[in-house]
C-alpha cells in the first residue's frame, strides 16, 4: 500500500534560534520511500543533519527573528500489514542482555521506574515472562488512563500518568515503558505517524503519534497501550529513551510553536 505524508509547523521566536529537529522519518524507513523526503524551511535557511547515539537523523538549524515555517510531504511504501504479534518471544535474562540494549532498563526523564518498581513487581511479577508480560502491562495502561487531549502535559512522567490516569499517546507510553523496565524488559520510546488506516476514523485532527518496542527473543516488536491492538501503516521516526530524546524540536531560547497540521492517509488506487 502507499500512504502520503507530512506536516506544516510554524514556529514564532522573538531573537535567532538555535534549534534541535527529529522531523525525518527513521533511517530505517528510508528505503520504502517513494518520493524524496526532505525539510523545506521558510524562509530558506542554512541546515544540517547528524545520526543521534539512539540512531535518529536530526537537523540542526538557527531559526531566525519570526516566523519560520519547517514542511515535508512524501508518499512511502507499506507492506499493509498489522504490527507483529510473536506470542513466543522469550524474555532475556539480563546477563544475556548486548551492551547497547542496557540502557533501555534504566529510568530516564519521564519514565522514574523507582517511584513504579514495588507496583509492577507486586502487579506483574506472577505473569508469564515474555510476550504475555508485555500484553498484561500494556492491558492494565490501556485500562487505567483516559486518552483526553485536553489534559496533556508535557511535563507529566510515568508516575504522574499513573497518579493522573489521564492523559495522551506520550503518557500510555511512558507508563508501559516503565513498568517494562521494572520487570528487567528493556523498553523504547517511539514517535511518528499513525494514521486512521484500517480503523474507523477520529475526528479529532492528525498528530504524531507516540508508541513503544520491547526487546524480546533478539529483536524490537512493536507495542502501543493506548490503542492495545495491532494497527496498520506506521512510520517510524525517531526512538529513544523516553519523549526527552525524540522531541520535534528541541530550543535552544524563546519559541512558540503557532501553527501544527500533520497529514498521514493512505493513497487509494
Amino acid at each position: 500500500m502507499k500512504i502520503r505524508a507530512g506536516y506544516s509547523l510554524s514556529y514564532q521566536c522573538p531573537q535567532p534560534t538555535p534549534m534541535l529537529l527529529v522531523l525525518n522519518i527513521h533511517p530505517s524507513r528510508r528505503v520504502d520511500l517513494l518520493t524524496d523526503q526532505v525539510l523545506v524551511f521558510d524562509p530558506p535557511l542554512q541546515a544540517w543533519d547528524y545520526v543521534d547515539g539512539f540512531g535518529n537523523t536530526c537537523t540542526r538549524i538557527v531559526a531566525p527573528a519570526g516566523i519560520t515555517t519547517i514542511s515535508t510531504a512524501f508518499e512511502i511504501y507499506d507492506s499493509g500489514q498489522p504490527d507483529i504479534i510473536q506470542r513466543d518471544a522469550v524474555q532475556h535474562d539480563v546477563k544475556d542482555l548486548p551492551d547497547e540494549v542496557l540502557v533501555y532498563l534504566l529510568g530516564s526523564r519521564y519514565c522514574d521506574t523507582d517511584r513504579l518498581s514495588e507496583f509492577a513487581w507486586q502487579t506483574f511479577s506472577s505473569t508469564p515472562p515474555g510476550w504475555a508480560r508485555v500484553q498484561a502491562i500494556c492491558d492494565f495502561v490501556h485500562g487505567h488512563i483516559a486518552f483526553n487531549y485536553q489534559n496533556a502535559n508535557p511535563l507529566r512522567t510515568a508516575f504522574d500518568g499513573f497518579n493522573d490516569r489521564t492523559g495522551v499517546c506520550r503518557d500510555f507510553a511512558h507508563l508501559a515503558i516503565t513498568l517494562c523496565r521494572c520487570m528487567n524488559i528493556p523498553a523504547r520510546y517511539c514517535t511518528g505517524y499513525l494514521g486512521d488506516i484500517g480503523v474507523p476514523a477520529v475526528p479529532d485532527p492528525m498528530d504524531f503519534s507516540a508508541w513503544f518496542q520491547v526487546y524480546l527473543g533478539g529483536h524490537w516488536y512493536t507495542f502501543d497501550a493506548r490503542h492495545n491492538k495491532p494497527r496498520i501503516g506506521r512510520i517510524l521516526m525517531a526512538t529513544g529513551r523516553d519523549a526527552t530524546d525524540v522531541a520535534l524540536s528541541t530550543n535552544f531560547g524563546p519559541s512558540q510553536l503557532v501553527k501544527f497540521e500533520v497529514v498521514t492517509e493512505e493513497v487509494l488506487a
